[in-house]
């Protein structure tokens, strides 16, 4: 491995044209070769860069995200700055809520909350699915925009939340850790929570088949908050529903990313979705992670979000592990174990992607 100089550099000196970052992590997505380790991070277009913070003294995070203009500027402010791979799309996991009726708000200092929980029969039923581009046009629009803007050197990532993780919000009202009211739906209305499911799995295909059809290259479902369930509810109450997400979403052409945190028990289950890559946290080291993955699935990961917001040595060290423990192998995604917290250096992330780059040319 090359320890110094730039990827042009890099490039020259083996005599081989560079990927583009396009190219770099669509290939790895699909654990084809790659002419180095592919880096984008989770939440990299948001709160940890300056030229943000200063939108955000101007635009509530509605705006941004319902502002074409905004939401592209956003969007490329890391690509610009860090040189990462991929681009993704400044949005946020509740805006397909905005097409099922169900009102909702986002503080800066709880996250989304919803002003109506969804609790009952009638709540349920009364959800509406709509045709995405009616109800927010102004995202799909975005894509177009980045897409052009990028021109083919990074990727597009579209995204969506999980089924379990949106049904949450909309039951819970709030962020929670105990997921109580929600569980105790699954738990206690099996046909109930049947419906619920159905009802977002078909607004999430529709959701990422717009995006799709916008032009993202590829697309990560957030499930977030998966890891709070067992295993048995996982497969039972959950499972079913992500793997028609994926199925239909991947017969689109285009790779799928599923995330979680705390998903050491159901890293097998995730990986039985049929999705291309599964996303780990960083409470297990990669390769450990990647056996419970298995072979089927390409792994994106898994530096700890907190470690890239210390000294800029630790973080390097820890990204180094990473590249280490990842040996080159076809199909990694290196990336956080959960979204870029919002006092990490800018200069931590633009280092760290030279490290992977520069550390994974393959000779």
């Amino acid at each position: 491995m090359n320890r110094s100089g730039t990827l042009a550099e890099l490039m020259t000196s083996t005599g081989a044209p560079p990927m583009t970052g396009a190219e770099r992590v669509l290939a790895a997505a699909r654990r084809a070769p790659v002419d180095r380790t592919p880096v984008w991070f989770m939440r990299q277009a948001g709160r940890s860069l300056a030229g943000y913070r200063e939108l955000r003294e101007r635009y509530d995070i509605i705006t941004l995200t319902r502002t074409p203009e905004l939401c592209t500027l956003v969007t490329l402010m890391p690509v610009r700055e860090l040189g990462v791979d991929a681009a993704v799309l400044f949005a946020d996991i509740m805006l397909p809520l905005i097409g099922m009726d169900v009102p909702f708000t986002i503080d800066p200092g709880v996250g989304p909350i919803i002003h109506a929980p969804v609790r009952t029969e009638s709540a349920i039923e009364g959800l509406r699915v709509v045709d995405p581009r009616e109800a927010t046009p102004d995202l799909f629009e975005a894509i177009r925009m980045v897409r052009q803007e990028l021109d083919g050197r990074q990727a597009v990532i579209g995204f969506a939340g999980g089924p379990f993780t949106v049904a949450s919000y909309m039951i819970e009202g709030r962020p929670t850790r105990e997921f109580s009211r929600c569980k105790g739906l699954m738990y206690g209305d099996a046909a109930l929570w049947g419906r619920l499911m159905e009802t977002l799995t078909e607004v999430t295909i529709r959701y990422l088949g717009a995006q799709v059809e916008a032009g993202v290259q590829m697309v990560q479902l957030f499930d977030s908050w998966a890891g709070a369930l067992s295993r048995d509810a996982y497969v039972t109450h959950v499972l079913p529903y992500t793997q028609r997400i994926v199925e239909r979403t991947r017969a689109l052409g285009v790779p799928v990313i599923l995330f979680a945190t705390d998903t050491a028990h159901l890293l097998g289950a995730m990986a039985s979705t049929g999705t291309d890559v599964v996303s780990v946290d960083w409470r297990l080291p990669l390769d450990v992670a990647w056996d419970g993955v298995g072979t089927a699935c390409g792994v994106q990961g898994n530096l700890d979000p907190a470690a890239c917001a210390g000294p800029l040595d630790t973080a390097l060290r820890e990204a180094q592990l990473i590249l280490e423990r990842a040996r080159n192998r076809d199909g990694h995604i290196f990336n956080l174990g959960h979204g870029v917290l919002a006092h990490t250096p800018t200069e931590n992330l633009r280092r760290i992607v030279a490290l992977v780059h520069s550390e994974t040319a393959r000779e």
